[in-house]
């Protein structure tokens, strides 16, 4: 008999036991059914077209410090020639996200019916220290000192109809100086404009890093004043996201971006913030771009990267009408629908706004 009432106590207390365990069980299955960001069950492939251009160091750091690994997520960087061949590949879903310069013919592209989404900041100038501005021919530094003095002048930009167009238009304006005022030089290659610096044939660029930092180096250049004196919110580069990737991989798209972000904040907090973190994030840079010089990345004014994504919105409607004043744009586009900050929105809140 005593021995049946041991059995039956052992029993008692095993289903117990079970059932406490099972519980657990479902308590923490259901913990990770309802965690937002919990790292999907199958791994998924991120295809990327990015061409080592210093705006893709949110999606450099995130790749390198494990952020999309961390959600499961697998990226691929794939390169185009042109935005020619890349904008069918995103609006087809074959590229899930790429980046887009300002410019009338990447808009008409879309006019025209090629659908993509303008999902994040990928580009803008920081006060101060813009990465891609005005620089003045050495042996004018002295001459050239405000922006009146560019009357008369021979200016070099690298594109008509792009977002360095309407800077320079924009820098005009600030100046109060008409466009038949000055000289506008067309000269697509930054490395000709340093040349053409130093044969004296032109008087001012509109350069961007790092050859400006190298232009000073030696002497043959000197920034002129900034560009977020007459262009503050200059949306210079979007992140741009395929429809099918932002609705039937929403779950995937939700983890991206909020890793993609994760690799900004870090970016921020070294380049802007100036919080050191024993070269990391600099050592990641030069591995992923053109510019392999560690200590240079310490000189260069960098590419402005908004931590919490939203991207200047007014100003892209803004440039648009400048290109289509100038008659280079047709067709209309519904930039309600094409800019969507909705990806951002949903990320941030669950990982919550970056605080400067």
């Amino acid at each position: 008999m005593k021995k049946l009432l041991i059995m039956m106590g052992t029993a008692v207390f095993l289903i117990l036991v079970s059932a406490c365990q099972s519980s657990e069980s479902d308590e923490n299955d259901n913990a990770k059914s309802t965690d937002p960001l919990a790292p999907l069950e199958e791994t998924a492939k991120v295809v990327i077209a990015e061409d080592g251009s210093a705006s893709g160091a949110g999606f450099y750091i995130a790749k390198d410090k494990g952020y999309f690994e961390k959600y499961n997520i697998e990226v691929e960087f794939a390169t185009f020639g042109n935005s020619d061949e890349m904008l069918p590949a995103v609006a087809a879903g074959e590229v899930d996200v790429a980046g887009g310069i300002s410019s009338a013919s990447f808009f008409n592209s879309i006019a025209q019916g090629i659908d993509v989404r303008f999902i994040a900041d990928k580009g803008h100038n920081n006060e101060g220290s813009s990465y891609f501005t005005f620089v003045v021919r050495e042996d004018l530094k002295d001459d050239i000192t405000d922006y009146e003095d560019v009357k008369g002048k021979k200016i070099a930009v690298s594109t008509q109809n792009a977002v360095d167009h309407y800077i320079y238009n924009e820098m005009l304006k600030h100046a109060n100086v008409s466009t038949e005022e000055v000289e506008f030089v067309l000269m697509s290659d930054f490395g000709n404009m340093m040349s053409a610096m130093g044969n004296q044939q032109i008087d001012l660029a509109l350069q961007i890093e790092p050859l400006i930092t190298q232009g000073e180096n030696q002497a043959i250049h000197q920034r002129f004043l900034d560009a977020t004196d007459y262009a503050p919110e200059a949306q210079i580069a979007m992140v741009l996201g395929s429809p099918k990737f932002l609705t039937e991989r929403r779950d995937v798209a939700v983890r991206f971006m909020a890793a993609y972000l994760q690799g900004v904040r870090d970016y921020h907090d070294v380049f802007i913030k100036d919080i050191d973190d024993n070269g990391e994030v600099i050592s990641i840079m030069a591995n992923h771009t053109a510019l392999k010089d560690e200590d240079l990345w310490k000189e260069v004014g960098v590419t402005g990267l908004n931590p919490n994504g939203y991207i200047f919105e007014d100003d892209v409607e803004k440039q648009y009408q400048f290109y289509k004043e100038n008659g280079a744009i047709q067709g209309e586009l519904d930039f309600d629908t094409i800019i969507d900050m909705s990806l951002v929105e949903e990320a941030l809140d669950i990982i919550g706004t970056y605080e400067e």
